[in-house]
C-alpha cells in the first residue's frame, strides 16, 4: 500500500497530512487520549510522541538540516544562495514592519502578523531545487544549500523581532540557531556525519507535525481557510516577483552567472515546516499563544497554495524569457 508515495504527491504532504491528522484526532478524541490528568495516555510515551513532543523533535530536525548545508560547494552557488536568502527574509521583515506600523500588530484581512511573516520569510527548499533543476543550471540548484538556512523559525523570529510584532529575547534567537550551527559544523567537518543526518532532515517532519496538529482544534483550521489562501497567493506573487526582478537586475554581473532569472521566482513558496513556526515563536513570546493556532492554520493553507502556484509562475516567466531571447 503506497501510503508514503501518496502523501508525498500532496503539496507539503509530509508536513500537512500528519498535521491535519493530529488536528482531527485531537478535536474529536483529544480529551479522551491526552488532554488532562485523567486522559487515557497522560504521562506516557504516546502522549510525549503524539501530543507534546513537537519541540524536541523540531530541534533534531534543525540539527539535521544544518548538517546538510555544505560550505565546500562555495563560489557562485554560495553567492546565489545568499542573494535569494536575503531577498526572502528581507521581504518578510519589510512586510512585518509595514503591517506593525499600519495595523499596530492587529493583522490585516483576517491574517495574523505572525502568520504573514512566518509564511513569507520561509521557502520550500525542495521545490526550489526542483524548479532550479528544470529551468536553471547546477549553480542555481547548489544555491539551495544556503537557501535552506531559512527553513525553520530562526529568521522568522528575527523578522518578528525587527518588526516589533513579537518580543524575541536574544537568548531565544541564539538557542534557536545553535542546533543549526552545530549541525553545520559537524556536517562540514565529517561528510559521514552529513550523510548520517541527511535523512533526518525529512524524516523528522511528520514526527513534529503530528503533535503540532494535536495541539489544534479543527475548527481553527477551517477558519484559517480563506485568509490562508490569500496568504499563499500574496507570498507567491510578492516574493516570487521580487526574486525574479532582483535576479534580472543582477544578470549583467558576470561573476554571478545568472543565466536564468526566472529561477529567482522559485523562492515564492512557503515550506511545509513553516507551519511549525507559530507554535515555536509562541513558546518564546507567550503573548502570541492566543493567535498561534490561527496562524498555524493560515500558514498550512499557504504551504499548499504556494506549492501549486509557484511552479506555474516560474514556468510562465521561463516562457516569457524564452520569447524575449528568440
Amino acid at each position: 500500500m503506497p501510503i508514503l508515495k501518496t502523501v508525498k504527491k500532496i503539496p507539503g504532504g509530509l508536513m500537512v497530512v500528519p498535521l491535519l491528522l493530529g488536528a482531527v484526532i485531537n478535536t474529536f478524541w483529544g480529551n479522551i487520549l491526552w488532554n488532562g490528568a485523567d486522559s487515557l495516555f497522560n504521562g506516557t510515551f504516546t502522549q510525549h510522541l503524539w501530543k507534546s513532543g513537537a519541540m524536541p523533535i523540531l530541534a533534531v530536525f534543525l540539527f539535521c538540516n544544518g548538517a546538510t548545508i555544505n560550505f565546500k560547494k562555495a563560489g557562485v552557488p554560495l553567492a546565489k544562495g545568499v542573494i535569494l536568502t536575503v531577498v526572502k527574509v528581507g521581504v518578510g521583515i519589510i512586510v512585518g514592519v509595514l503591517i506593525s506600523v499600519i495595523t499596530g500588530g492587529n493583522g490585516l484581512l483576517g491574517l495574523t502578523p505572525l502568520a504573514i511573516v512566518a509564511a513569507i520569510a520561509n521557502s520550500n527548499g525542495g521545490l526550489y531545487a526542483s524548479l532550479a533543476g528544470e529551468y536553471g543550471d547546477n549553480t542555481d540548484v547548489g544555491a539551495v544549500s544556503i537557501l535552506s538556512i531559512n527553513d525553520g523559525p530562526f529568521f522568522t523570529m528575527v523578522a518578528l523581532g525587527a518588526s516589533g510584532i513579537a518580543n524575541i529575547p536574544i537568548n531565544a534567537l541564539i538557542g534557536c540557531v545553535i542546533p543549526i550551527v552545530i549541525g553545520c559544523i559537524l556536517g562540514n567537518l565529517d561528510e559521514d556525519i552529513r550523510n548520517f543526518c541527511e535523512p533526518g532532515a525529512s524524516m523528522m517532519i511528520p514526527f513534529f507535525s503530528f503533535p503540532l496538529g494535536a495541539g489544534l482544534d479543527l475548527r481553527n483550521l477551517i477558519v484559517g481557510g480563506a485568509p490562508g489562501i490569500l496568504l499563499g497567493v500574496v507570498c507567491c506573487l510578492l516574493t516570487g516577483f521580487v526574486g525574479y526582478y532582483v535576479y534580472k537586475a543582477l544578470q549583467p554581473v558576470k561573476g554571478l552567472g545568472i543565466a536564468h532569472p526566472e529561477v529567482g521566482a522559485a523562492i515564492g513558496t512557503t515550506a511545509g515546516n513553516a507551519a511549525a513556526t507559530p507554535v515555536a515563536v509562541a513558546a518564546v513570546d507567550a503573548s502570541l499563544k492566543g493567535i498561534a493556532d490561527a496562524a498555524t492554520a493560515q500558514v498550512t493553507c499557504a504551504v499548499i497554495v504556494t506549492a501549486i502556484l509557484c511552479p506555474i509562475l516560474v514556468t510562465w516567466l521561463h516562457n516569457r524569457e524564452a520569447k524575449k531571447a528568440a
